[in-house]
């Protein structure tokens, strides 16, 4: 163990980053060879090379593990290269949601390691105070060393967000983890409102720690079918089937998260460490003003744009060619050089509506 980062920890820490998403509310910057996480949203790095470098502060990047599709591995790889080995990259023959990426990670690691807490983030968050992340992740990781539960990193709202879970945790805990009591739906705007107000309520980062071992128990009792065949995948680890196994067996995985398939289910068994970072799920163009400070007309603008009388917009120029707004207020604007996306922000969840609509007309050549 590193002990001057883990303090009096016995276990080993791993970090695990899922990465196998699409990210198609970032189209037309986003694409099938290219997802959100392999993207350079911030101006500094990519989301996951940032991802990387914010969990090394708890956790040895020899013990880091990607968890991403077989349509991302060569450009995940390549994006990676130097962070992280590339045996460190594990590889899904497609993407079967939160469950199966985490019950994989898991097998992975009893199977090579043995049991060892895991710190598992998402690829494509912005987190702020990197310093405070360190340490919520630190004390999670104890706290899951020291209790056998499922630890859940809550981010405390700071505003009645209606794009994210929410966790109701018990409040008159002075420990600093609490006690979970449900995990909440994407709430309507009057439903958020009371969830900032009641004092008791964090947003569902999708960050959570545990013992490998722990996890794998729970998905064996509450999603028996997929540890079966994880179990048949861990089986072939380390022999000349493995990749075929993995290539017959992983594609049959139902398709569920964690979230749905474990969490919701045994709220006894979960606790949250509700905290502040600077954290944000930036999952589609409007949350851009996240990454980057609006200018005092409450634009965001990236690339080269010229914009008169404009307001609460957001435009980005990918390749070069110029974006020009007269009289525009609350639009996304995104060029690139095979597409181009106009819509008002308050519809830019509904980007993903596009990709499916070139999907079923066969205009495979923008995804």
């Amino acid at each position: 163990c590193i002990r001057d980062r883990r303090g009096g920890m016995e276990s080993k820490i791993y970090g695990v980053i899922m990465a196998g998403g699409g990210g198609t509310r970032f189209w037309p910057l986003s694409r099938r060879c290219k997802p959100k996480q392999l993207l350079n949203l911030s101006g500094r790095d990519l989301l996951v090379n940032e991802s990387i470098d914010r969990l090394s502060r708890v956790v040895d990047k020899s013990d880091m593990f990607i968890v991403t599709s077989a349509a991302h591995a060569s450009c995940m790889l390549k994006a990676t290269k130097g962070r992280l080995k590339s045996a460190n990259v594990l590889i899904e023959p497609t993407s079967r949601n939160t469950a199966a990426c985490i019950g994989y990670a898991a097998m992975k690691l009893m199977k090579k390691y043995g049991d060892g807490v895991m710190a598992i983030t998402p690829s494509d968050a912005a987190i702020k105070d990197t310093d405070k992340f360190a340490e919520v992740l630190l004390k999670a990781a104890e706290t899951a060393e020291e209790t056998d539960k499922l630890v859940t990193i809550g981010v405390t709202p700071t505003f009645p967000a209606t794009g994210y879970g929410y966790i109701h945790y018990r409040r008159n805990s002075r420990s600093d983890a609490k006690k979970v009591e449900k995990f909440v739906e994407k709430p309507d705007i009057r439903l958020a409102r009371r969830y900032v107000s009641h004092g008791s309520y964090a947003w569902n980062s999708g960050m959570f720690v545990w013992k490998a071992s722990v996890i794998l128990r729970k998905i064996e009792q509450l999603l028996p079918d997929i540890y079966g065949k994880l179990r048949e995948i861990a089986d072939a680890f380390d022999t000349e089937d493995e990749e075929r196994v993995l290539r017959e067996v992983y594609p049959a995985i139902r398709s569920i998260s964690i979230d749905y398939g474990v969490l919701e289910r045994c709220p006894e068994d979960i606790l949250c460490i509700p905290a502040e970072f600077g954290w944000s799920d930036v999952g589609s163009w409007d949350m851009l003003g996240v990454l980057h400070e609006p200018d005092g007309d409450g634009n965001v603008a990236m690339g080269n744009v010229v914009a008169v009388n404009t307001k609460n917009s957001v435009m980005y120029s990918a390749s070069g060619k110029l974006i020009a707004a007269v009289d525009v207020e609350g639009m996304v604007i995104v060029e690139t050089k095979d597409a181009i996306l106009i819509c008002p922000k308050e519809k830019a969840q509904d980007v993903k509506k596009i990709v499916d609509e070139l999907h079923e007309k066969g205009m495979e050549e923008l995804l």
